[in-house]
């Protein structure tokens, strides 16, 4: 069975006088579902740092090749916050493809996402696919609806992909993570990717958290440092904190345009014990 659970008693309000990093996320990609809004920021990002798209196109790889890991390792289970406008192949198909069975929950917090999720989010007859609109802060929420797809007594699969840079550690970054942690049975896997300056110059990082500043939206790209105290309590799975691009790339294919160009970003995949 498939079915929608946006957790909403009244439709939400889409804000097309500010930008959204899912909609900006989909400009990247080349997709439609985005506004003015979101383009104007998109190119005056793009304008500083043009092979933005492509590491845009590296981060998702990065999420279709966890997801082939993880389904691959027995997990049939998947909660995916920040979602984002969903872009074929997404986490659902990648990983139906390898267990039809397998069921999968997004969650986000634009209101263009369920807009568009009936016609993208169908899957196996197998399997379940589900979708909750709510902030990622709001864990309580994300996990009450989420139990009406997933068991959360079995080995759940939690992406957090390009998402936490967009969360201060003021809003509660860690603590949010550690409460989904908690909710997770033994068995589970973290898989995050996030913007790093560590990449870059200090000047071009600085730029970057200007303009989606400047855009009204946070960004705090985090040191490997802070980057691995999300995982806190988890065991690795090799290789470890490693740049998008370095994370078995053998399981993917080549992203077009990728060459010499770094993703800018940190990932790692965990298991909860």
């Amino acid at each position: 069975m498939n079915q929608q659970d946006t957790g909403m008693d009244t439709p939400m309000r889409i804000d097309t006088g500010k930008p959204h990093p899912a909609r900006m996320y989909d400009w990247f990609l080349g997709g439609k579902e985005n506004y003015p809004v979101d383009e104007e920021l998109g190119r005056q990002l793009v304008g500083f740092a043009p092979v933005i798209p492509v590491m845009a196109r590296m981060n998702r790889a990065f999420m279709h090749r966890a997801t082939r890991w993880t389904a691959g390792q027995g997990i049939r289970q998947f909660l995916d916050i920040g979602t984002g406008i969903p872009t074929e192949p997404n986490l659902h198909q990648v990983a139906q493809r390898i267990a039809p069975e397998a069921r999968v929950v997004y969650c986000d917090n634009d209101p263009i996402v369920p807009a568009h999720a009936g016609a993208l989010l169908r899957g196996t007859p197998e399997g379940d696919v589900d979708y909750v609109q709510a902030d990622a802060r709001d864990t309580a929420a994300i996990l009450e609806r989420a139990r009406k797809t997933l068991d959360f007594d079995r080995p759940i699969a939690l992406s957090l992909i390009a998402l936490l840079h967009f969360i201060s550690d003021e809003d509660g970054a860690y603590e949010l993570v550690e409460r989904l942690k908690d909710a997770l049975a033994p068995g589970s896997y973290l898989t995050i990717s996030h913007l790093t300056p560590d990449f870059h110059p200090e000047e071009a990082s600085r730029k970057v958290s200007d303009l989606y500043r400047a855009g009204g939206l946070t960004m705090d790209m985090r040191s490997r440092e802070r980057f691995a105290r999300f995982f806190e309590g988890l065991k690795p799975v090799a290789p470890g904190v490693v740049a998008a691009e370095d994370w078995h790339p053998e399981l993917g294919e080549p992203v077009p345009g990728q060459g010499d160009v770094r993703s800018g970003a940190y990932v790692a995949v965990a298991r909860k014990s």
